[in-house]
């Protein structure tokens, strides 16, 4: 389980293997002593496990495998060297949760129709433009995406700002176009995509009473 805050921006070192099974190492400022092996490690969205783990000057660099399935429906499988990846640990009991429950299971990929950005017109120098993307949302899971609910992206929890149809955007401050990847996404760009827990199972159960199961 995460919540969607970014705590590491890793880089992708090494790619190996072939279209049903990748083995990806990513080189990160955590610690090595930090990560055993097996743990869970939100890799842009998707929960991927730690196969094997080296120290590094400043960090470490990490190897997770992605299955068939992973590589089929996120953006796991278009991952090459030089990528730079959005990295959450997996929660543990006490830890705060500061953004939203997320299972790094995604759901989809959402892809960037737009980014402009967004001045707060007070003419202040430290006050920096933020962004707004509109994104896509890709066929069926624009149901469950509400206006001021969460949404996660690319392992990032934001909060939904419009939606119509199958259109939703989401706005981006300084500080998180800074410290994760979202200050290098641009129109045409795809996105993994969680849509939030709690709604995915409220729909389920709307339809469960709907059907009568």
């Amino acid at each position: 389980m995460f919540t969607g805050l970014v705590t590491d921006v890793g880089r992708v070192v090494a790619v190996g293997g072939g279209p049903q099974l990748k083995r990806i190492a990513i080189r990160s400022g955590y610690d090595p002593a930090g990560i055993a092996l097996g743990a869970s490690i939100a890799c842009s969205g998707p929960c991927l496990t730690a196969v094997a783990v080296e120290p590094a000057e400043g960090g470490c660099v990490f190897s997770v495998d992605a299955a068939a399935e992973t590589l089929a429906r996120t953006t796991v499988g278009d991952w090459i060297e030089g990528r730079r990846i959005n990295l959450e640990r997996s929660l543990k009991i006490g830890d705060e949760l500061g953004g939203h429950l997320v299972t790094g299971h995604v759901d989809g990929l959402a892809e960037i129709v737009a980014r402009e950005a967004v001045t707060g017109g007070s003419g202040d120098p430290q006050w920096a433009p933020s962004d707004r993307f509109v994104l896509r949302a890709p066929p069926g899971l624009s149901r469950f995406i509400a206006e001021k609910g969460s949404i996660c992206l690319d392992g990032t929890s934001l909060t939904v700002n419009f939606v119509d149809g199958d259109l939703f955007s989401v706005l981006l401050i300084p500080h998180t176009l800074a410290v994760t990847t979202w200050g290098e996404r641009r129109a045409g760009d795809r996105l993994n995509l969680e849509v939030d827990l709690i709604a995915r199972y409220a729909a389920r159960l709307s339809e469960s009473r709907v059907s009568g199961a």
